[in-house]
């Protein structure tokens, strides 16, 4: 079988269709995650969405749907605990994280499925995905893009600057909860693609790659996306041309490759911000006008601490305590 005639294959097309929408989504909420700076976030989510896929094979129900549940109820409950803003909020959120992962492998044990089947939740599946997967796959994307595109302008602000968004009139908390909830749908979109424990890497190095070379919060969305798209179906693609040697996974692949395209664009988002530093201009500076006054209001004396100063044409100057005036000129009282 050649690499054209795997490309003719109904799995195939269905994976390449998957890998461009999870191109698509997850660097779309994960432009404003950066913005954030809550680059783990996926992360975490992904975790504790272990224990929705195990919940699924527990209950005999479709992993993929309690995995969205257990993602959406996990991302409200991080962003609570992250705003409360308590000392040991970091310590709940690791609980949380630890504690997902590990009653997902749990529960996965008592329905009787091995590690083979978790395994294909955890780094992706390409291969094994169905029609059903891709719809709802492309349901998902067509949400998160929808609310990111449409409200673009609004998770910017909240995602920049809270304190300007709540000035402004912006209902910060419920944009935080919606940034939230997005990006548990995005991971549950990436989930057969790259995994539930690759999936942040997708939604961050996408974002890291085009901002090397982007300088606008648009361009960088775009870029992002843009990024996403080549790694993920370029992942896909260079995988299976590999399959013929060797047993490749998609999922690790695609990561891979998108951090290949961040270390080539590094040096040149290097160049281009020192470039832009030597071409700007320097700013133009006013010289303060000189001010004179008529009148020195010091008065000099055996405890002043300091030479004389000049006073007109004639200069003071004290010696052995005393103050003297040169060429014959007298002291005027101060």
């Amino acid at each position: 079988m050649s690499f054209l005639d795997l490309l003719s294959l109904d799995f195939m097309q269905r994976a390449l269709v998957a890998a461009l929408l999870t191109g698509l989504a997850a660097p779309a909420i994960g432009t404003f995650i950066v913005q954030r700076r809550l680059a783990l976030l996926g992360d975490g989510i992904g975790h504790v969405a272990v224990t929705g896929v195990a919940l699924g094979l527990l209950t005999g129900t479709s992993p993929t749907w309690t995995a969205v549940v257990v993602a959406v109820l996990g991302a409200v409950l991080m962003e609570v605990i992250r705003e409360r803003g308590h000392t040991n909020g970091d310590v709940a959120l690791a609980l949380l994280f630890y504690g997902g992962l590990a009653g997902g492998v749990l529960i996965t044990g008592i329905a009787g499925q091995g590690a083979a089947t978790l395994q294909a939740y955890l780094f992706g599946s390409l291969n094994s995905i169905s029609f059903t997967d891709v719809v709802f796959t492309a349901v998902l994307t067509v949400v998160v893009l929808v609310l990111t595109l449409g409200l673009s302008p609004q998770l910017f602000a909240v995602s920049s600057d809270q304190d300007f968004a709540r000035v402004a009139g912006l209902r910060v908390r419920g944009y935080n909860l919606l940034i939230a909830v997005l990006a548990a749908v995005s991971i549950t979109v990436a989930m057969r693609t790259v995994g539930l424990l690759l999936v942040s890497a997708l939604m961050v190095v996408p974002v890291a790659t085009s901002q090397q070379l982007a300088r606008s919060f648009r361009a960088t969305f775009v870029g992002a996306m843009l990024v996403g798209c080549v790694a993920s179906v370029g992942g896909l693609l260079l995988s299976a041309a590999l399959s013929f040697r060797v047993a490749v996974a998609p999922g690790p692949t695609i990561v891979l490759l998108a951090l290949a395209m961040f270390t080539a664009t590094w040096p040149i988002g290097v160049w281009m911000r020192r470039r832009s530093r030597l071409m700007a201009p320097f700013p133009e500076v006013t010289a303060a006008p000189h001010r004179s006054a008529d009148e020195h209001v010091h008065e000099h004396g055996n405890d002043c601490g300091h030479p004389a100063v000049p006073h007109g044409d004639h200069v003071d100057y004290v010696h052995d305590g005393h103050r003297h005036a040169p060429h014959g000129e007298h002291y005027d009282e101060h």
